[in-house]
């Protein structure tokens, strides 16, 4: 049976011994929102889970789908398939093929229309950010980089940054972020 976001996110809690208090200290999220994430009461946004990651030192793509070691080349086809995850108007589809111990990981991601709002957070590592269609505005600090099809960038993930899609088109892009 496949584990929920929230199942995840308190198993690993629990293995590393850590309360709902500790975790809200760190985030500073509220104890009854991380509560109601764990039992999928509450949706995450991008910012939420990237700080409840960062505490429980894990990359977002963790929770994304099941570990499992490959040896042989991995084949991911299609943006529908379990290893899929919406939060509000993101949709992230994790391109590890569930190899583990990469250094990176690679995600496709759709920014709907109207994702325009959401606070800069930082993590550790470096982001890749490579525009596969529409117009992607990236925030970091106080400058904003607006990214046409075909155009990148590489973030030092420790600046305040954040993802934003100011058009009326969905953007498509591919995000390789350090661990």
């Amino acid at each position: 049976m496949d584990k929920t976001i929230g199942d995840k996110i308190k198993s690993l809690r629990k293995e590393r011994k850590l309360t709902l208090k500790e975790i809200a200290d760190k985030t500073d999220l509220s104890i009854s929102f991380l509560s109601q994430v764990e039992r999928m009461k509450s949706s995450l946004t991008l910012e939420s889970l990237k700080k409840i990651s960062e505490v429980l030192q894990v990359n977002p793509s963790y929770f994304f789908s099941t570990e499992t070691k490959q040896k042989q080349p991995t084949v991911i086809r299609g943006i529908n398939s379990s290893a899929d995850l919406t939060v509000n108007q993101f949709i992230y589809k994790d391109l590890s093929g569930n190899h583990t111990g990469l250094g990176f990981n690679p995600l496709f991601i759709i920014l709907n229309p109207g994702e325009n709002k959401g606070n800069q957070f930082t993590h550790h590592g470096k982001e890749f950010l490579y525009v596969l269609d529409g117009i992607l505005t990236v925030q970091i600090n106080d400058e904003e980089y607006h990214l046409n099809e075909h155009d990148s960038i590489i973030i030092d993930s420790s600046s305040p940054h954040y993802w934003l899609n100011l058009t009326s088109t969905p953007v498509k892009f591919l995000c390789v972020s350090s661990e």
